[in-house]
């Protein structure tokens, strides 16, 4: 009996030992990793940094007061309407944070609209002024604010407008004198647009720009006006145009 009851204790206490080491194993076993989540995808930040070219589309409206010294008359608002334009541009930007400088040359064709200006003299009859813009040509620093894909942005700077002949035409006698001015003339530029980079490296821009030109006076060589000094002033041109952007910029992301 005192056999048996001895050998019973020693299996208990194997059986606890056992037992116990088992437990062991399983709290010392590590816990299974976390399954694996890749990281999500940042798209990178759009650099405006590097050259572009482009072209634009829009309309200007050109502005001037015409007094004449021979007549003693004012055509007032002689110039105000508006015509088509459209050319080209290139640049470049440099950006520093949310901050872009850059500089801009524009060269665009306007559209001859035949802008002119009548008054009626009871001793003389209808007298009109003719004066057409041919082109204008601006160079502009830029500067502005950028989010990454949007600017906004302002212009300052400069420009220069080609003119056609000036001509003072009597309508009822059909007399008339022209002053030669194939020339250009220049003025200070403001403005101000938004850019959009609507895909890699191409970016889309709205922009409205103000370009104010000295006062000017001819005089009529010959014809039946000779002698008459024709003075231009409150002279301007506004211009409102959207254009397409190509940047050279072949490190930047999207």
């Amino acid at each position: 009996m005192r056999k048996l009851f001895h050998a019973a204790a020693a299996l208990s206490m194997l059986l606890a030992t056992s037992m116990t080491a088992s437990a062991a194993d399983v709290y010392a076993r590590p816990a299974a990793p976390p399954p694996y989540v890749p990281p999500a995808y940042v798209p990178p930040v759009f650099a405006w940094t590097g050259f572009y070219v482009g072209g634009n589309i829009g309309a200007a409206w050109a502005h001037r007061d015409v007094t004449d010294s021979l007549l003693g008359v004012n055509f007032n608002n002689g110039n105000n309407d508006g015509v088509f334009m459209g050319g080209a541009q290139l640049g470049y930007n440099w950006q520093v944070g949310y901050a872009v400088l850059g500089i801009e040359a524009e060269f665009d064709g306007v559209a001859n609209n035949n802008n002119t200006g009548t008054v009626i003299i009871p001793t003389v009859g209808p007298i009109q002024v003719t004066a057409n813009n041919r082109w204008i040509t601006t160079l502009a620093a830029r500067f502005g604010v950028t989010n990454g894909y949007w600017l906004f942005y302002g212009k300052v700077g400069g420009g220069w407008v080609g003119t056609d002949d000036f001509t003072v035409t009597n309508l009822a006698t059909g007399a008339s004198g022209t002053v030669s001015n194939n020339n250009s003339n220049s003025g200070w530029l403001v403005g101000a647009g938004i850019e959009w980079a609507f895909a890699p490296n191409w970016s889309a821009k709205l922009e409205y720009d103000f370009l104010g030109l000295d006062s000017r006076s001819f005089t009529v060589p010959v014809g039946s006006f000779a002698g008459d000094t024709l003075t231009q002033s409150n002279r301007n041109v506004q211009m409102l145009k959207v254009g397409v952007n190509y940047l050279f910029n072949w490190s930047r992301g999207y």
